[in-house]
């Protein structure tokens, strides 16, 4: 399927696989897995023209594959995929990468968006689009901090019961444990935990960690928030650590 927009088909060349070569200035490499290959070359000639190296896939098991070699920085991935769908892909994309996710699909049905960020997406868009969205939804997410020196008051860790947050390391632990979490889980907890004893509305979490350009269904947070709690082994009737404010939206608990 086309996307649209005013410059949708007067895109560059089709952009080849860059596998091995050296990075570009930028140092961000990106994969795009999407079995309509006129598609995935318009998305990858614009992903090229703002300094990534590109990788095109057109099948599921191939993109894991790829992923592992290229170990890219963004990963647009569509849903429906043959080999492996884009849920699985992504599921095993966890196991190994915190590329940052934006999945694309054809199905506006909501449970298949919430499907697909519950394994670790961080984006969706629904077809047709518009390739600049897309890329302003990309950089959105490259915006937010990801090396430690780039956040700014955030030294020491933060305890809540049995849960400890190191910002700096961006490292948690539940009980000793170390748990995993993706970037934007952690982006959203360390937000939470920076101001505990306020109520963040979801319009002031999407700007904190997607920033303030991100369009979209604000309900996203939901999800992720919903992904957190398992990960914390929480839920929304106890509040531990991610506690609901009805009308309002989110703030830490106190984790007792």
């Amino acid at each position: 399927m086309t996307p649209m927009g005013d410059d949708a088909m007067g895109a560059a060349a089709m952009p080849g696989a860059c596998v091995g070569e050296a990075r570009p200035r930028s140092g961000l490499r990106a994969m795009v897995v999407e079995d309509e290959t006129r598609l995935a070359g318009l998305i990858g000639s614009y992903l090229e023209r703002d300094g990534f190296e590109v990788s095109l896939v057109h099948d599921g098991r191939e993109a894991v594959d790829t992923a592992r070699e290229v170990d890219p920085d963004v990963v647009v991935l569509d849903l429906g995929l043959p080999g492996l769908d884009g849920i699985e892909v992504c599921r095993r994309l966890r196991t190994f990468s915190d590329a940052y996710v934006v999945m694309l699909t054809a199905r506006s049905e909501e449970v298949d968006t919430l499907i697909g960020l519950s394994v670790g997406a961080d984006d969706y868009m629904t077809k047709p689009f518009s390739p600049r969205e897309l890329m302003a939804r990309v950089q959105a997410m490259l915006r937010r901090p990801r090396q430690p020196g780039a956040v700014e008051a955030l030294e020491g860790r933060r305890t809540f019961g049995a849960l400890v947050i190191d910002p700096l390391g961006r490292d948690v632990w539940l009980s000793g444990a170390p748990v995993a979490l993706t970037r934007t889980e952690f982006d959203l907890l360390v937000t939470l935990s920076e101001r505990p004893r306020m109520a963040f509305s979801r319009r002031q979490l999407i700007e904190a960690v997607w920033g303030p350009a991100w369009v979209g269904d604000e309900h996203l947070v939901d999800v992720h928030i919903g992904h957190l709690r398992r990960k914390l082994e929480d839920d929304a009737t106890q509040g531990r650590f991610v506690r609901t404010v009805r009308g309002v939206g989110y703030r830490m608990g106190v984790g007792q």
